[in-house]
Order: C-alpha cells, then sequence, then structure tokens
C-alpha cells in the first residue's frame, strides 16, 4: 500500500522528512545554499532566454 501512494502521488509529511534528511547527509548543510544558488540562477537565465526568443516574433507580427 505505502509503495502505491508513492507512485500514485500521495506523498506525506513522512515521506517528505525522509527526503530532506536524504539531502542532507547526501550534501551536507554547507553545500545546499550553493546547490539552489545554482539552480535558482540556471532558472532566471532560463526565464530570460525565454523571453529573448518571444521578443522577436512579436515584432514581426507588428
Amino acid at each position: 500500500m505505502i509503495v502505491s501512494n508513492i507512485f500514485l502521488g500521495m506523498i506525506g509529511p513522512w515521506q517528505i522528512a525522509v527526503v530532506v534528511v536524504l539531502v542532507l547527509l547526501l550534501f551536507g548543510g554547507k553545500k545546499i545554499p550553493e546547490l539552489m544558488r545554482g539552480l535558482g540562477s540556471g532558472i532566471k537565465e532560463f526565464k530570460d532566454a525565454s523571453k529573448e526568443e518571444d521578443t522577436p516574433d512579436k515584432i514581426e507580427e507588428k
């Protein structure tokens, strides 16, 4: 039953706690802020690139 809950997307607080503990054990407390900073900058670059891609299309339509 528990395995089916995970695969069906029914994640509870205990599963989230286990994931957080595993991440802390794997990466350590000092490495996590660096990883999040890198993830944030990657998302920002992706958004900027998608905005730049949309801009020429709108100019051509006008």
